[in-house]
This record gives structure tokens, C-alpha cells and sequence, in this order.
């Protein structure tokens, strides 16, 4: 059963995002009696395409956003939903006067690294999701918020006879294939996130310019692996502490590479085919390379295909179903305020499945001609 990060629980229902009301901006939805802006629209777009599957296309910065584009039509739609949703929402908490301390976003910040294990795995999510912790931070709050609104209408509780009857009922999702036990030293090479890193610091790049440095610090970090490789093969008994001291994934590195049991599923297709090919108590003789650099991979342990115990997931198993219950709560209310709402399009292109049924009207157009 998927892990699900207390911060992203409800992101199925309303956009955690961090999208700050920014003002100074024509209107282009009225909610009510509070109007969301062009910036705040192109923010929370920019956002989305971001840390969708257009991410690995160079994101918001290669995206068209053009009415001609049926996915810019698409996720216009989506977010411009959200937003409504997110400003709906926001007057419901202020309407029950709905307060966040300083305490109650601390102990959200345990909870959360709690679950993750510990705030070095922590930062390396948010890293490799490319949210920052002040963004991170706004999110919690805003989590908080939706956790005390949805307690305002109905507190959730689920027991242990709720999570042992689920687990009873749905076998399957307990199954496992095989699994092997694994640590890793990472030397990062990622070559989109290094073509952002090099464009941010240096804005007017050429396109020439910038694939020679790409390559550049490619065939730097390669031969930073190497080395590394190679003092781990001179000392296998110190692969713990080289991980520490040279892994670019912090968080492992922390646990001397250590990742745990894994099937094959859970990791990239390079790392989980050259780890299974791998027998206990072996290092890779050669680096692995995936999108995310070059890997050096000792496997500890391996286990057969079965069933994860109840003891193991019970918690995991509440938490879901508390999850899916407030989603649940969140989603009636949200209808509710939707249908009850008043909602203006001061810009009309911005009501959803106009620019939908506008492409459609132009092909027919065109299909006549």
C-alpha cells in the first residue's frame, strides 16, 4: 500500500500549492465577493505544469500556452477550478474563524518527519519535487487550516477493527513481489535539472554555450563516480561511511546508502534491474546509470514473493482511511459552497470549456474548407 505524505493528502481536492493572492492584477474570476487575478492564475499554471509529466520537457518554460494547445486548454481548466475551489475554501475557514498557531505548524512538521523518517529524508523529497521549504511551510499551513475545517463538520476517527477489517478485505493490495534489500552511493547527473540550474544562473546562455557546459560537468560528475567506484572496491567493508561522506542523496547517505526492501516497481528501471541481478552481499562491479546519475549499488538481502503482515500496515492502513474519509467530508462541502457560490468570469476565456468548445468550432471550420 502507497505511503502518502501528510502535506499531499487532500491534493486531490484542493490546490496546496502555495498560491499567494499577488494583487496589481487585472481580474479574471470573481468568487463571491473576492476576485482572483491573471498573476495568480499564471502562478499556480506555472506551478502544476511544473510537477506534471511536462517537468521532464523543461516545464512551465517550454510549455505552449496557447488556446491551440489542447493540453494548455486542459490544465487551464483544471487550475482554473482550483483556484476557485482554493478561494472558496478559504472564505469558509475565515467565515468560522479558523486560526493556525505557531505550535500547531510545528507539531505539523514533526508529524510530517516523523513519517518520513527524518528531516534530511525530508529536504530530499522536497528537492527532488522542487518545492522549496518556505513553500513547504505555507503548504503545512494550509493543510492545518483544512484539517481544522473539515474537524469543525466532522471529526474522523478510525479504529482498529476499521483497519484490520480493510486489510482482511482487500488481500491483494498486501501482496509483494520479490524483494531485495539495497544501499547506494548516488553521484548526482541529471541532466535536466542540471540544464535549470545552469539557465537559472545564467539567464542569456547560448544554446551552444550551454550543451558544452552540460557536458562539461557531465563527464565531471562521471569521473567523480568512477573514483568513487573505485575506492569502494579497494575498501567494500567502508561502503557505509563512503556513502555518507560522498553520496549525493543526503538522505540515504545519512543511513550509509541503506534504502531498505524494494520490489522492482518501486525504483527506476535502471537501478531496480542491475540491483536484482545482483546476489546478497554484493557490490555492482560497474556504475549504474539512471535519470538521476550514476549509482553504485551494494545488495545485503533478498526475500521471496508474499503477504506484508497486518502488525506492518495497520497504522499506514488508518491513515489512509482517515485520509480518504476527510477527502470524503471535503469534497461534499466543496460542492456545497460551489453550488451556493457566485461565481463571475470578468474574462469570459477563462470559464471552463470555452477555449475547448472554441478549438472544436475552428477544426470543423477547417474539416469544411
Amino acid at each position: 500500500m502507497k505511503k502518502i505524505l501528510t502535506c499531499a493528502a487532500m491534493s486531490a481536492v484542493i490546490l496546496l500549492s502555495g498560491c499567494t493572492f499577488l494583487g496589481g492584477n487585472e481580474g479574471i474570476v470573481k468568487v463571491n465577493n473576492e476576485v482572483i487575478t491573471k498573476a495568480q492564475f499564471d502562478k499556480a499554471f506555472d506551478q502544476t505544469i511544473d510537477k506534471s509529466i511536462f517537468k521532464a520537457f523543461g516545464g512551465s518554460d517550454n510549455f505552449v500556452k496557447s488556446s491551440d494547445n489542447i493540453m494548455y486548454n486542459i490544465y487551464k481548466d483544471k487550475v482554473m477550478n482550483e483556484l476557485i475551489i482554493k478561494t472558496l475554501l478559504d472564505q469558509e475557514i475565515e467565515k468560522r474563524g479558523i486560526k493556525v498557531s505557531q505550535e500547531d505548524i510545528q507539531n505539523e512538521m514533526k508529524s510530517v518527519i516523523d513519517k518520513v523518517g527524518s528531516k534530511e529524508e525530508l529536504n530530499s523529497i522536497l528537492k527532488q519535487r522542487g518545492i522549496s521549504n518556505a513553500a513547504f511551510a505555507e503548504d503545512l499551513k494550509t493543510q492545518i487550516k483544512i484539517k481544522k475545517l473539515i474537524d469543525s463538520i466532522q471529526k474522523v476517527n478510525i479504529s482498529d477493527s476499521d483497519a484490520e477489517k480493510y486489510y482482511k478485505s482487500h488481500p491483494d493490495e498486501f501482496k509483494h513481489g520479490e524483494q531485495v534489500r539495497a544501499s547506494h552511493i548516488l553521484i548526482s547527473a541529471d541532466t535536466l535539472q542540471l540544464i535549470k540550474d545552469i539557465k537559472s544562473k545564467n539567464p542569456n546562455i547560448s544554446t551552444d554555450e550551454l550543451n558544452k557546459k552540460v557536458d562539461q560537468v557531465l563527464a565531471e560528475q562521471k569521473a567523480k563516480a568512477e573514483a568513487v567506484l573505485a575506492e569502494v572496491k579497494a575498501n567494500p567493508d567502508d561502503f557505509a561511511k563512503i556513502a555518507q561522506k560522498k553520496s549525493d542523496d543526503k538522505a540515504s547517505g545519512e543511513r550509509g546508502g541503506e534504502l531498505g526492501f524494494f520490489t522492482k516497481e518501486a525504483m527506476v528501471p535502471e537501478f531496480a534491474k542491475a540491483a536484482f541481478e545482483m546476489k546478497p552481499n554484493t557490490i555492482s562491479e560497474t556504475l549504474v546509470k539512471s535519470p538521476y546519475g550514476y549509482h553504485i549499488i551494494k545488495v545485503t538481502d533478498r526475500t521471496e514473493a508474499g503477504t506484508t503482515p497486518y502488525d506492518k500496515v495497520k497504522d499506514e492502513i488508518k491513515f489512509v482511511l482517515t485520509t480518504q474519509k476527510q477527502i470524503e467530508i471535503l469534497k461534499n462541502l466543496t460542492q456545497g459552497l460551489m453550488k451556493s457560490a457566485k461565481i463571475e468570469y470578468l474574462d469570459e476565456s477563462f470559464k471552463p470549456g470555452t477555449n475547448m468548445v472554441k478549438q472544436a468550432a475552428d477544426e470543423e471550420k477547417t474539416e469544411k474548407k
